[in-house]
């Protein structure tokens, strides 16, 4: 039987899915096999548009764990990290924030509206900057957010901006599985 060496970081690394929770051939599912130190939000039963409610599952993460943290989010799970660290206050080492969303958008009919996302306090986005140390991954082609927009929200959060180029919205419907550069800025961010 072939054994895979797991990536070893000193901080614990906490896996921040978007709306459609934790999809089998999806980037942080993959990548999440391959830490030896991680943990995942779990997938809510109840609410879930409820910002506050997957706001308080990230809270509920961070609890159990000792230690160095950081947080590797995508899409809404971005959206997600950046209104708990409004919320909330605790040491975080880093955060690779990968293809954020833009609520000022006009997304596709297969997602929510930006109505439902304001209902449900979505927004308006904190926009201040975050009390850690961010990498902002965006797409030139996504369809949730111009790279503009992401620009945006990355200055606003004091965040650097990486340029992905053409990578659609960097999950599996773009062609995207295993993300190795994620592993990469990780290490970055654990160093």
């Amino acid at each position: 039987m072939l054994t895979v060496d797991k990536l070893q970081t000193a901080a614990t690394i906490l896996i921040v899915p978007g709306l459609r929770e934790h999809v089998a051939e999806h980037w942080q599912t993959l990548l999440a096999a391959r830490l030896s130190n991680v943990r995942s939000v779990a997938p809510l039963e109840t609410d879930k548009l409820d910002c506050m409610a997957r706001v308080r599952a990230i809270q509920h993460e961070l609890e159990q764990i000792d230690g160095p943290v950081i947080l590797v989010a995508h899409s809404a799970g971005v959206l997600m990290v950046a209104h708990w660290a409004a919320h909330y206050s605790r040491p975080i080492k880093g955060a690779l924030l990968a293809a954020p969303p833009d609520l000022d958008a006009v997304w596709p009919s297969n997602y929510p509206s930006s109505e439902t996302l304001r209902s449900q306090g979505w927004n308006p986005l904190p926009q201040g900057p975050l009390p850690f140390r961010s990498i902002v991954a965006g797409s030139t082609n996504d369809h949730l957010a111009s790279l503009p927009a992401v620009t945006r929200m990355a200055e606003g959060w004091g965040a650097e901006l990486l340029n992905l180029g053409d990578v659609g919205h960097l999950n599996p419907a773009a062609g995207f599985g295993h993300w190795q550069q994620a592993e990469a800025l990780i290490l970055e961010l654990d160093r």
